[in-house]
Order: structure tokens, then sequence, then C-alpha cells
């Protein structure tokens, strides 16, 4: 594999403050966002090279970076860019060149404190080399996933010649992108300039061949709006590439005579816009019923007097329909557009997630529905102003079948953030966040018994109290465990300490404890609390065995899947995932789980991140928002990771617990969930149920040749098994990264 071993000597040169005395828990602390250390001259082995870092920090998370000095300085073009995985030895493959004079290495990317605990460069063989970079890429870059491994490097060279290029300098490019970390913030313009819009050639050849070619009525409200921008609204759609649409204008009695002239223009303009003028305000919903009173469309869109539509967006709506000409309810991604007309914020969004819209209007624009459906069901109802659309979605999606629902992920909508809007700020409008939680309350009231709506953790999203059964069910906690009593330990005893839900038994699944001390602490504590039961399981490891072991001598109606390194932060940890796990569609319920240092471990699993799945919003801090406030919304989730899951036993058993032959240690608890999806059920995750996470820590890293090669097969098990659907999550979006696990731009 290698050669020749590297631990290079580095000194610091700017931006950097060594840490003194012997309390200093940190050895460096960072002075700004361009920490520098540099290596000297005549210490570089051209070739490839494997880099290993392993560097403590208080930061949510953090990256290193190598520079080179060819001659002319240190090049950002050269650069090597590693994020950091907390608390392990992160590794990544990058090429020395030739003629290095000195190394430039950047500890971190802000101002705070770290400890550099391992730092080298490993010379590694071209054949080994090039193993790892094919294994990398047929795992986490979209143009090669699911490629054999063999088939990669041959590929790369057959391109690379194609482009005149060197194949590693190709090979290079591809292998980067895999390391890029982007923010939505930076990097939506980019986005933006790269995407391919539907030529009008190709508008025009399915305006000639699509049978399906509905009316579609755009309904907007018209209040006051700034002249210039309601103007703007209305080219929007006078411009759109499909022609066949109503605009349906209703004035709420504006009080400024500029809105009406720009109404009865455009009316003349254009028999397609129709108006209707009110006498007396009766305020949005008044208006928008208005507005659907002489829609003649079979869809009805809606759309804000001073918000745009894309282009082509009624068009792409009509594309989705030939695919889906059954489709009740359509929706797509959206933006915001700033007082420049920059587009911001886009908001790219799950597909059909009904736990997540009772905690906000997610769906929210652009929303296209059937006419008959909106008006079946009363429209918009007066008294829930502000949140009408909220209203509204709740109860057209209360009448049809989830299959009826499309998610259109393109962004085709372009909110106005004018002062004032919520566009802007959610807080702007506290009225409007009262009739949210209005319209939850009324959905959950007529569809839901005992439940109950209140205020979330941020302006405008929602919370569902869902009741426990009068006689609450038993739950089994599976513990499987060997040895390290000093983990083992703090999990029980928290756990039987820290719970406010008491119908429990906790079974310590010993696979083989060898230590005195555990033995005598799992006899302890099981003769000290009648709820502990310590059963032996005395067979190689196997995550799957063991709790399939422990599910059959489990009494309880629930079974909870709990890592010996768990301890819980709140109290009612289990009552909320009781709550959620009692309702009959749902399947598997996930917690919130941070690492020691209250950065999140778990928030749902996402599919298709390195390969099969990854934690979303990993390494987030523990008060952080998260996308479009998720990570303090309960939300549907195609899986949730195992470390603390819990699931009805009759679930469990009808799946037939976890794969013990081909997952034994990985991706067992990802592969159970999505059975238990496929199953008819809806998995969860709650983020009212807080513990924190001790990840791996007593059985360890995948860090050796026989590890490995079970861990590269349980990954070409989730592969051949689940295929396509593991880079295609619902509970996610295809235009955000299967790269990293922090909803960034693919």
């Amino acid at each position: 594999m290698n050669l020749f071993v590297q631990k290079p000597k580095y000194e610091p040169v700017s931006g950097l403050q060594r840490m003194e005395g012997e309390n200093a828990q940190f050895e460096w602390l960072s002075l700004n966002e361009d920490p520098q250390f540099v290596v000297p001259r005549g210490w570089a082995l051209p070739g490839w090279q494997m880099l290993e870092a392993d560097i403590i920090h208080n930061q949510p998370s953090a990256a290193i970076k190598l520079y080179f000095d060819l001659g002319n300085g240190f090049e950002e073009e050269s650069s090597v860019y590693l994020p950091l995985k907390l608390g392990r030895i992160t590794k990544r493959l990058f090429w020395m060149p030739w003629g290095v004079k000195a190394i430039r290495f950047d500890p971190l990317e802000s101002e705070g404190l770290f400890t550099i605990r391992h730092l080298r460069f490993v010379w590694l063989t071209p054949w080994f080399a090039h193993d790892r970079l094919a294994q990398r890429l047929a795992r986490m870059h979209h143009r090669w996933r699911g490629r054999e491994k063999k088939e990669v490097v041959p590929s790369l060279k057959q391109l690379a010649d194609e482009q005149g290029v060197h194949w590693r300098t190709l090979a290079m490019a591809e292998y980067n992108a895999t390391f890029e970390r982007m923010t939505t913030g930076k990097s939506y313009p980019e986005w933006l300039s790269n995407q391919v819009l539907p030529s009008r050639g190709e508008v025009q050849q399915f305006l000639t061949q699509a049978e399906y070619q509905p009316l579609i009525s755009v309904v907007v409200p018209v209040y006051n709006p700034n002249p210039e921008l309601l103007s703007a609204c209305i080219d929007s759609v006078l411009t759109q590439s499909y022609p066949h649409w109503q605009l349906c204008l209703a004035d709420d009695a504006s009080t400024d005579h500029r809105v009406q002239d720009v109404l009865n223009s455009y009316a003349e303009l254009d028999p397609r816009i129709e108006v209707v003028m009110r006498e007396r305000n009766g305020h949005i919903c008044a208006a928008s019923n208005n507005a659907l009173e002489i829609a003649k469309g079979e869809f009805t869109a809606l759309l804000d007097h001073d918000d745009t539509l894309n282009e082509d967006a009624l068009y792409q709506v009509v594309v989705a329909l030939q695919e889906k000409p059954n489709a009740a309810l359509l929706y797509s991604d959206e933006d915001k557009l700033n007082e420049r007309g920059e587009r911001f914020d886009p908001h790219f969004k799950p597909a059909w997630n009904p736990d997540l819209l009772l905690g906000q209007n997610y769906i929210s624009h652009l929303g296209v529905y059937r006419t008959e459906l909106v008006r079946q069901v009363g429209g918009f109802r007066e008294g829930y102003e502000g949140s009408q659309d909220h209203d509204l979605v709740l109860r057209v999606t209360a009448e049809i079948s989830a299959d009826r629902i499309v998610h259109i992920p393109k962004v085709l909508y372009h909110w106005r953030a004018t002062e004032g809007s919520t566009a802007m700020n959610s807080t702007q409008k506290d009225y409007t966040a009262e009739a949210g939680l209005k319209a939850v309350a009324s959905h959950v009231e007529k569809h839901h018994r005992g439940a109950v709506a209140e205020h979330g953790h941020y302006p405008n999203t929602y919370r569902v109290c869902w009741p426990i059964p009068a006689t609450p069910p038993l739950v089994s906690l599976l513990i499987p465990t060997r040895d390290r009593v000093e983990i083992l330990k703090p999990c029980v005893d928290a756990i039987l300490d820290r719970t406010d839900y008491q119908n429990f038994e906790l079974l310590i699944l010993d696979n083989g404890s060898t230590c005195s001390e555990t033995l005598a602490y799992m006899e302890a504590v099981a003769k000290r609390d009648e709820r502990v039961r310590v059963l032996p399981w005395c067979e190689p490891f196997n995550y799957s065995a063991i709790n399939n072991f422990g599910a059959q001598h489990a009494k309880g109606e629930i079974i909870g899947l709990v890592n010996n390194d768990i301890e819980p932060i709140n109290p009612e940890w289990l009552t909320e995932m009781v709550s959620q796990v009692c309702r009959p569609e749902i399947g598997c319920v996930g917690a919130k789980l941070y690492y020691p240092n209250d950065t999140i471990q778990h928030a749902g699993v996402i599919l298709g991140i390195g390969g099969v799945a990854g934690h979303a919003h990993k390494y987030f801090t523990r008060n952080a928002s998260g996308y479009f406030t998720r990570l303090h919304l309960v939300q549907n989730m195609s899986a949730v990771t195992a470390a603390c899951l819990l699931v009805r036993k009759s679930v469990f058993e009808q799946v037939k617990g976890l794969n013990e032959n081909e997952l034994t240690v990985a991706f067992n608890d990802v592969d159970f969930c999505l059975k238990v999806r496929e199953a008819g059920y809806r998995n969860l995750w709650t983020p009212y149920a807080e513990l924190y996470h001790h990840e791996s820590i007593s059985r360890g890293a995948d860090d050796n040749s026989k590890k490995r090669s079970r861990a590269s097969k349980e990954v070409t098990y989730m592969r051949a098994t689940w295929g396509k659907r593991l880079d295609c999550d619902p509970a996610y979006n295809p235009n955000l990264t299967l790269v990293h696990e922090d909803f960034s731009l693919r």
C-alpha cells in the first residue's frame, strides 16, 4: 500500500496563537478566517499521497486546506480541501506535484480553538491510489455512482483522451468535487447559471404533441400593491410559455387608484385576463374567493400580487400532468426576490411529507389545485387570513390520496421579499402564526381525535402533541453491549433515572462480556430495578442478529433499539416517541441525537449521501434552525438511525426484523426502515426526543482490512437491493447534495 509515511513539522506564520497554561483545553487559537502554518522546504515526496488529519475543535464544523508553492507562491488552483469528521481521522487522496518549494497548511476556516491530534502524509503506490480513487467516485459522485469500481479508471482515461487532458487532471477534478462544501446562500447564483432551461423549440414541440393541455386559472387577490410590482406579477403570467391560462384578479377595494388603472389596462390588453372589483375591503380570503368564482380552468394556481412566476412555471405543471393526469395538487420549489430583483434563498422541498406539513406550510408556492376540489372543500375560509394557503392545503390533502400529490423539483415561483412581507421575515406578521396554529388545530381536531396543536420553536411553525393510549403500552428497550462498563453504566442509569415514561423494560443484550466490573454492574442493576433484564448472546458480533434475538424475548408491544452509548437529555423523550409510534400509519420513529459537544449527530437519515445514506444536518449546532427550520420540526423521513429507534413489535415482525445475513454491522437500520416504508408505513423523526450519542465508541471504526471488506460488501448489498431508490429520497430534494449532510446545493 505505502512506502513512506511522513509526519510533517509545521510552523505558525499567520492568524495563530498558541494557548498557554496547564488549564488550556486546546493547543491553538485561530484569530481569523485564514490561520496558516507552513511546512519547511525540502520535505515533500512527490506522487500519490493520502492526507490524514484529526483535529479537535470548538466549531460546528471544520475543514483543512493545503496549498503548494511551486515557485509562484501558494495558489488556490492546486489547493487540497478536506472537511473534517469530528473525533476521528479523516482521509483523502491528493497528488503531490514535483518541485514543491513549501506547503501551507490552513487548519480552520474561521476563528476558533483547536488541537492537532494527528496529521500525516502517506505516500501510496499508484495501484492502491487508483483503487481508492475509483471506490470514492463509484460511491459518491453522481457521474460514476453505480458503476463497477474496475470500470472507473479506464473510463476516466477514455474521457480524458476525448477532452484532450491528462486523465489524472480529470480524475482529481471529479474526486475533488466529492469534497466540495458549498452553502446555499453563497452558491445559488452559480447554481442558477448552470441550470439548463427548456428551449422555445422544446416547448413548442410539447404543445404540438401533448394530448392533455388543461386550462389553468391563476388566482390573484390584490390590495394596494406597488403598481410596478403588480405589473411585474401580471407580466410574469403574460409571458408564460404555456398559453392555456386564465388570470383571475380580484381587487379588494384598493385605496390607491393606480392599482385599478393597472388592472383595467391589462384587462384590455389580453382577453385571458379578467378582473373583479370589490366595493368593500374584505381581506385576502374574501378577495381570493371572488377570484376563484370566475375561474374557468380545470386547475387553479395561486399567485400573490407582488410575486412572479418563472416563465416556464405552467409549462412544467402541464409536463408533470402528462405523467400524473389524475393529480389533484401539484407544488414546486421556490425562491425569493430582493429589492433589486435578484433571486436568493431557494427552498428545495421534499415530496409529500404530511407530518412536516403539520409543522409548517412547506408546500406554499407554487401551489396548483384542481379547481373542483378547491370549491368542494369550501375555498378560502375567512378567519384564517395570513395562513389561508396552509389552511387550504390541509383541507385539500385530507380529501385525496398521497399518489395524487405531485412535487415538481424546480424553482417555478419567485416570492417578493419586500419590507414588511413574511418572505423577508416570518415575524413581520404575527397574525399569520396565530392563523396557522388555528388551521393546524382545526385539521387535527377533525381528523386526529385527541391530538393537540401548539406553537413550535420558530414563528409560523407548529407542533402536534399526539395522545398515548389510556393504558400506556409496554416498551422493550434493547441495548446490545460487550464490556465497557464506563459506557454502559451512564447509558442505563440515565435511562432509568431520566425517563418520565415509566412503562418500559430494559433488556441488556450481553454479547460475551468478560470484564468483571461490567458483569458485576449488569448483575447489580438487574437486581436493583425490576425493569432490567440481562440476556446473554454468545455469538460473534452481529448487530442485526443480537437485536432480533432481543426482540424475540421482548414482552412489550413496542420495540426500542438503543445503542449502549446513548444518554437521554429531556425526560419526556420516550413519551414523545411512544406517542408518535402508537399512530397506526407510523412505522419507525427516530430521535434527535447530539454529540457530547452539542452538535447534531442525527436528525434523520437521508438516502444517497455517500452512496448509501447519511445523517441530515450532521455537525450543525444544537440551537441551529436547520434547513428551513427542519431541525425543529417533526417530519417524515425515509429512515432513522437504530441508535435510538422505536417501532411497534407487530411491524418489526411483519418485515422480519433486521437483516442478520448481509447487514451484520452497518446500514441494517436503513434497510429495516426501507422495508417498513415498503410495507406501507411512514417513518418519522422528532426533535422533541433529545439524547446524547457517543457514536460507535464501543465497537470502534472500520479501520482494518477485514472490517473494510465487510463494510464494502454491505454497501454493495444496499446498492443492489435498493438501487435508484437510494438516489431519490422523497424526504429530500434532487437539487441538494449527495456528498455532504448539510443541505447544500448539488
